[in-house]
């Protein structure tokens, strides 16, 4: 069931809390243990809570929007009196002191919180491999990769164990698991969602959005989440929307851009078709199309791996054991190396070029210019966006590749974020949709609109899936 039917239920007395959460444990029992999507459920707790909102109702008090839906949380969101660990060694034992304040907003809209998802190792990998404590596998071919870093949560709600979980996307991290198992994706406007209480990687960038079967899920969701934050001086203010109410099952009239730089040859040849069809699926239903170009968008990635990784070797200069992270033993410097060593390969990789992009000498040379960049490259799609209403374009290269075929390299693991990197850098909001099956595994279609224009993006790709219906 999506989220708007179990909600639905449990309010017209169809259906309990309970029962709701009892069939998401009774799945996660099921098919959890060769997926591998959570790091820890929580099993008696969801069921007292679900007993608690059904005796809430029967006494005939409001338990919220979302009263009953059960969820999943991505393990670098903090749940008070929960492990929160990002899935990294370092954090193993880490417990939430507060929630979140996405958390907060969650609950008080009546959620029930299942459990925690597993991700890529401080959220920095494409595959959900890079993670300290077990590995993901796509529900659509176990041999998979489910994308990553957001791979627990998207695999979670692909495999029917929860109708909705709740991702980070700092560089495509929610989009590209979303499109490599299926499911529908939202990067939020940067802003529009408080990071307070998310572990941080790059502040620059990470933002929280739904994963979800539908666009109106993903949408009802976002309505909750989406607000200022006085905790947040990155938060801005966002118009009380009830989006789910305003979705539109038309395209007609609308300009769409195809940015013609994202159909290189390296795209796989099956995925262009079904994103090709796609496009002509809304030319056929009245959207306009034409096609756009944005020649600085090569420069993102690059520009996205000199950012991200100089932020992300700041942010985590505070796990040295003492302020947190995992204690080690001995003398100072000791101590220090032996919290340290608890990072994976890929973290040490990146900890090591952020802080050499920072150092003396550098900074100028590549973090300064890479920000000059960064604004170009807003400026451009700005620009692009006057002559039209919405940017389509697939979400990844290809659809999910084997387990451990990537691993390896780190230089093709960063390029399966080519697609999805821009709206980051920019900070425009970004959906993933699926469109089709390409090699019998899923593909996605990226729509990515106007900063601020996120309720008119869930329009869209809500129109666009009833296309497919």
């Amino acid at each position: 069931m999506t989220v708007r039917e179990i909600r639905d239920a449990i309010r017209d007395g169809n259906m309990t809390a309970v029962q709701a959460v009892e069939e998401s444990l009774r799945v996660i029992e099921e098919k959890d243990g060769e997926i591998g999507a959570f790091l820890e459920v929580f099993k008696e707790e969801a069921l007292a809570r679900a007993k608690e909102l059904d005796e809430r109702k029967a006494a005939g008090e409001d338990i919220g929007r979302l009263g009953g839906v059960p969820i999943a949380l991505k393990d670098n969101i903090l749940y008070k009196g929960h492990v929160a660990s990002a899935a990294s060694k370092v954090l193993e034992k880490h417990t939430a002191a507060y929630h979140a304040t996405i958390t907060e907003r969650l609950l008080d809209a009546g959620v029930v919180i299942i459990g925690r998802t597993n991700m890529d190792d401080a959220a920095m990998g494409s595959s959900t491999e890079t993670s300290a404590f077990k590995q993901t596998k796509n529900p659509f071919n176990l041999m998979k990769t489910p994308g990553g870093s957001s791979g627990g949560p998207a695999a979670a709600v692909a495999a029917g164990m929860v109708p909705a979980a709740i991702g980070t996307d700092t560089g495509g991290s929610i989009r590209q698991p979303a499109a490599l198992c299926g499911v529908v994706g939202v990067k939020p406007t940067y802003g529009h969602v408080s990071r307070y209480g998310i572990i941080a990687l790059s502040s620059s960038l990470d933002q929280a959005g739904p994963l979800t079967r539908t666009v109106e899920d993903a949408a009802l969701i976002l309505e909750v989440m989406h607000g200022k934050d006085e905790k947040d001086a990155t938060s801005i203010d966002v118009p009380e929307v009830a989006i789910a109410e305003v979705l539109s099952n038309s395209l007609e009239g609308l300009r769409f851009g195809v940015p013609k730089e994202y159909f290189s040859d390296a795209m796989d040849q099956e995925v262009k078709a079904r994103v090709e069809e796609a496009i002509e699926n809304i030319k056929q239903a009245g959207g306009e199309v034409k096609e756009v170009s944005l020649p600085l968008m090569e420069y993102a990635l690059p520009a996205y791996y000199i950012i991200q990784p100089a932020e992300a070797s700041s942010n985590l200069g505070r796990y040295d054991g003492l302020r947190y992270g995992t204690r080690g033993k001995g003398a100072l410097e000791d101590s220090y190396r032996e919290a340290r060593s608890l990072f994976g390969k890929e973290v040490k990789r990146r900890i090591m070029i952020g802080s050499y992009i920072l150092s003396a000498g550098y900074y100028d040379a590549y973090y300064k210019k890479a920000l000059a960049v960064r604004t170009a490259i807003h400026d451009e799609i700005e620009k692009v966006f006057e002559d039209v209403d919405m940017l389509v374009t697939p979400t990844s290269p290809s659809v999910a590749w084997n387990l451990g075929e990537k691993f390896d390299d780190p230089i093709a693991m960063y390029l399966a974020d080519i697609y999805t990197v821009t709206a980051n850098i920019t900070g425009n909001p970004a959906i993933s949709i699926p469109c089709g099956l390409a090699h019998d595994l899923p593909v996605g279609l990226q729509f990515i609109a106007p900063r601020g224009e996120d309720a008119k993006m869930l329009s869209v790709a809500h129109a666009f899936e009833k296309l497919s219906e």
